[in-house]
């Protein structure tokens, strides 16, 4: 493995702070970096709470009808001046939710690219998905690599990515790599 060869391993170390015990979110939403929040369907299904927290665009990383998922969707939001985008994504080992990075990084950039863009990204819990596709953006957009991002947002919030989706987020750390993109830690 090179220097920048991440592990599932060493993320799930990180994760757990050392001390092998994943801990669930404390709060339905938490701010992970300036104007970002990430949280769960409770938070999502208020309008008057997101509109409190300020946030400007909703990104939904579980939208669908099942018990896993977040069934909102544009029509939710409208008339409330929340900008929504839903991604139909699984919390599972199988599901590629990196083919849904761009397209999530771009979605915040654009929330965040406003004065006043705050922006929600949730899932059913705010534990795997969500912080997943914020992880991506942190390394997309902010060159971290993914022990800074994984890290950056485990500080803020208690996270959780299934083991499938941090393969694809070391996955993406060594593309990044290769392109010159990541800052090196």
């Amino acid at each position: 493995m090179s220097e920048f060869q991440i592990s599932v391993e060493e993320l799930n170390d990180l994760l757990a702070n050392g001390s092998g015990c994943y801990s669930l979110p404390s709060a339905h939403s938490n701010e992970v970096f300036p104007r970002i929040h990430v949280g769960n369907a409770f938070i999502a299904k208020n309008v008057m709470r997101l509109q409190r927290l300020g946030i400007t665009h909703v990104l939904n990383a579980a939208e669908g009808k099942s018990f896993m998922h977040v069934n909102t969707n544009a029509e939710y939001y409208e008339g409330t001046g929340i900008t929504y985008r839903g991604i139909k994504a699984n919390d599972t080992q199988e599901f590629n939710l990196s083919r849904y990075f761009e397209e999530a990084a771009d979605f915040i950039d654009k929330a965040l690219a406003q004065k006043e863009g705050r922006v929600f990204v949730h899932c059913r819990e705010g534990y795997s998905r969500s912080p997943t596709l914020v992880i991506a953006y942190l390394m997309l957009r902010h060159n971290m690599d993914v022990k800074t991002a994984v890290s950056t947002v485990r500080q803020k919030r208690e996270i959780g990515p299934n083991d499938g989706f941090l393969k694809q987020l070391c996955q993406l750390n060594e593309r990044l790599v290769k392109e010159g993109k990541l800052k090196k830690p």
